[in-house]
């Protein structure tokens, strides 16, 4: 009975916590996340709940961090694609309401310089304006006094009023302090010498409209851009997130300040891609035979020694090559300036550049080739190759004719993998070139070194606009091209889906 009753109230205080955590986030007007934490809660209770659902109890919490962390995410990041979502349109219709109404400006008619003289039972505030001179009774800021009258006055307090480092003291409660006046005016401090009559900014209209109470414009709200235009089009910022259906889409293709970068970026991606996998494999498959050779003597310190590269960290190698390459003080321009007499500009050149990433991934990556080949070859026949020798051939042909043939297939899936993993080598691109040299006449964030994750990654935290949109529109193409190449390799693994 007991059991029966701490698991009941386990459960209990659980789903409590849950739907504390959801109605916060409702409130917080975070409606997507809410809805996601009510579906997880909901399948939860019925998973633990019913009898007949008892065997999904051990898979659900797998299923349930798959559905938190990998599927939500990228329905949420392909719903982005479709909207306006940027630094300017980051809030919310009824947030960006909240932030415009609360928007104020100071009245240039009504303005007075000040000053504060300490008496017993609080502060006596005189201010002189250009018309008109007022002053207060004490002012208790200690007790959190707030509001206070001003009346006319005819001569300045005697004392000596309080220094400006005493004001700075008393700055978050004259921050807080409104004056009225007889005629029912406020006045707020506006600096540390001055109080003013403070005005709403905005007044919003039962037909949704805005008035700019300072310049008297009339704003309209326009949900298909997401921002309030006056007549002469202008807008306010911040503006709201609206859908815009396929517009991110269209804009990579036909806006040429931004399809021409991506059409290049997505050229250069590929190719970078395909040419480390090549050459990975080619010197990964080059060191591997040699290592197979008999006459080689210590082939344990030679393993141990091409492995290196694959046991330190990458973003320490990479690191350490940005210094090798640096163009006036690198030791690779050094000793080539010393041998050929050239310096070549390794990151200002976008042809350089690119030579000069793909050197530094080769390096990092043909251990794991290496090693991959060093098993597939220990289990080719000797014999296969006993034979080829007594027909004359050398090492080329038995390279092209029996290494080659029998182990690319069971390469292939993991060729496909390398080749996925390096289409979005973000580490490297960041680390070592951080894009550039940048392309010339592209109106978001592009270099001729970026790969599409690294373009994707400076359109939405780099560039002015933070375009979140765009880059999840891309994000999204990403994600077709990998998830493509992830299907081809499940297919040449033989694995059903």
């Amino acid at each position: 009975m007991i059991r029966v009753f701490l698991k009941w109230g386990a459960l209990a205080a659980l789903v409590a916590a849950a739907l504390y955590l959801i109605l916060a986030l409702y409130v917080q007007h975070e409606f997507v996340f809410a809805m996601l934490f009510l579906v997880l809660t909901a399948s939860a209770v019925a998973v633990f709940v019913s009898k007949r659902l008892y065997a999904h109890r051990y898979i659900f919490p797998a299923i349930a961090g798959m559905g938190l962390f990998v599927i939500f995410p990228l329905m949420y990041t392909v719903g982005i694609g479709f909207t306006n979502y940027s630094a300017s349109n980051l809030l919310s219709f009824e947030q960006v309401n909240e932030n415009l109404l609360s928007r104020t400006y100071q009245s240039e008619a009504v303005s007075y310089d000040y000053k504060a003289f300490e008496r017993e039972g609080g502060y006596v505030f005189y201010l002189e304006g250009e018309h008109q001179a007022l002053v207060t009774p004490p002012v208790d800021l200690a007790d959190g006094e707030t509001r206070a009258p001003v009346f006319p006055a005819d001569a300045m307090p005697e004392g000596e009023p309080l220094a400006i480092r005493d004001i700075i003291q008393l700055r978050q409660s004259l921050s807080e302090l409104k004056l009225v006046t007889d005629d029912n005016r406020e006045l707020s401090q506006a600096s540390l010498r001055s109080f003013a009559a403070i005005h709403p900014q905005f007044t919003r209209h039962d037909n949704g409209t805005l008035t700019n109470n300072q310049t008297g414009e009339t704003y309209f709200p326009n949900h298909d851009t997401g921002f309030y235009v006056n007549a002469e089009g202008q807008k306010l910022v911040p503006g709201w997130t609206v859908n815009i259906g396929w517009d991110n889409y269209v804009k990579v293709v036909t806006d040429p300040s931004i399809s021409g970068p991506f059409l290049q970026i997505f050229v250069w991606t590929l190719s970078f891609a395909l040419a480390t996998v090549l050459f990975t494999l080619a010197l990964g498959l080059v060191l591997a035979n040699l290592l197979q050779w008999d006459q080689i003597r210590g082939k344990g310190f030679y393993r141990t020694m091409l492995i290196l590269p694959y046991a330190v960290p990458a973003f320490i190698s990479i690191l350490v090559f940005k210094g090798l390459f640096n163009q006036n003080f690198g030791e690779i321009n050094l000793v080539l300036e010393g041998l050929f007499g050239v310096r070549p500009d390794w990151f200002s050149d976008p042809d350089l550049a690119r030579t000069m990433i793909l050197i530094v991934n080769t390096w990092l990556g043909y251990p794991y080739m290496m090693l991959l080949c060093m098993g597939l070859l220990q289990a080719i026949p000797r014999d296969l190759y006993e034979a080829s020798a007594m027909d004359g051939a050398g090492p080329i042909n038995n390279l092209f004719n029996i290494t080659l043939p029998l182990i690319i297939k069971p390469l292939m899936p993991l060729l496909i993998a390398s080749f996925a993993f390096n289409f979005n080598n973000f580490v490297l691109i960041a680390l070592l070139t951080g894009g550039a040299p940048d392309i010339i006449g592209a109106s978001t964030p592009a270099g001729t070194t970026d790969l599409l994750v690294s373009y994707t990654y400076r359109i939405a935290f780099q560039d002015s606009g933070q375009n979140f949109g765009l880059a999840a529109a891309i994000a999204t193409a990403i994600f077709i091209v990998v998830g493509a190449l992830s299907l081809i390799n499940l297919k040449l693994s033989k694995i059903k889906v």
